[in-house]
């Protein structure tokens, strides 16, 4: 009788030299809780809760988190929580958007406002060097990219800082003009409802490029009757995907997505 494994598998994410579990654990909960679009109010966790969230997702395989400045402290909390974590968590992070309660979100696409985003997350996460980094784009793709700021990640990537960089955007023709100016990762929006970016997986995989994706809950606007764990199999049949990115502050529902993994439906 087979046996069934007990942690997530993990998947190269396209030439970048890493691997990352095909689950990863989305952190905006950890430090946003204003401008938000879920369907229900909820509080900011405790660090106590933070870190029972973190051992149970290592324990189950996980093996990196999404964060960004646009999640308000997240990277902060993570940088002195993870200090403590028994489990070593590889970070995605973001550059281009900040947001604070007080103003909202801003946008800084420039050289110089990519480097200093850069190095304020590596100083908020506590890190030499952060495993990837993706522009944070406001909608507005080829305008972002227009502005150089990709390059200026591919710059510090070239200096050490970072060992993977590329964009999270929101429409085809960006994903496509970034893998074209060299980036190593595009993160998508795909699910059921949208699918105006999926061409860009068979166009990442020739590139030698992984694909991560973002909301494939539709950021919890599910109907009630539809198993989430189910919708993340099916996406992740799908050997293009490296990974899905899933946020929540409930432990039970993260054990019953990656049970729902592990039975063996994914791979």
């Amino acid at each position: 009788m087979a046996v069934t494994p007990t942690r997530l598998p993990t998947r190269p994410l396209g030439q970048s030299g890493l691997d990352l579990s095909v689950l990863g654990l989305g952190t905006v909960k950890f430090g946003r809780n204003t401008d938000v679009k879920y369907p229900q109010a909820f509080a900011l966790p405790t660090d106590d809760e933070i870190f029972a969230l973190l051992e149970v997702a290592g324990s189950l395989g996980i093996n990196y988190l999404d964060t960004a400045p646009a999640y308000g402290r997240s990277e902060a909390r993570l940088g002195s929580l993870l200090a403590q974590c028994p489990h070593r968590f590889q970070i995605i992070t973001k550059a281009g958007e900040h947001y604070d309660p007080a103003h909202g979100s801003q946008f800084d696409f420039s050289p110089a406002g990519i480097r200093r985003s850069v190095e304020r997350s590596l100083t908020q996460l506590q890190r030499a060097t952060l495993d990837v980094v993706l522009l944070h784009s406001d909608g507005d793709d080829l305008r972002v990219l227009d502005q150089g700021a990709l390059e200026t990640l591919l710059r510090c990537q070239a200096e050490g800082l970072i060992k993977a960089v590329g964009l999270s955007g929101k429409t085809y023709e960006g994903g496509q003009r970034a893998l074209a100016e060299g980036a190593n990762v595009l993160m998508v929006t795909l699910n059921a409802e949208q699918r105006a970016e999926a061409p860009l997986i068979r166009e990442a995989v020739s590139r030698g490029a992984g694909i991560l994706v973002k909301k494939a809950l539709a950021s919890g606007h599910l109907d009630q009757n539809e198993d989430p764990a189910k919708r993340l199999a099916t996406l992740l049949h799908d050997p293009g995907i490296t990974s899905a990115v899933v946020g929540t502050l409930n432990p039970d529902h993260l054990r019953h997505n990656c049970q729902h993994l592990l039975s063996g439906e994914t791979v």
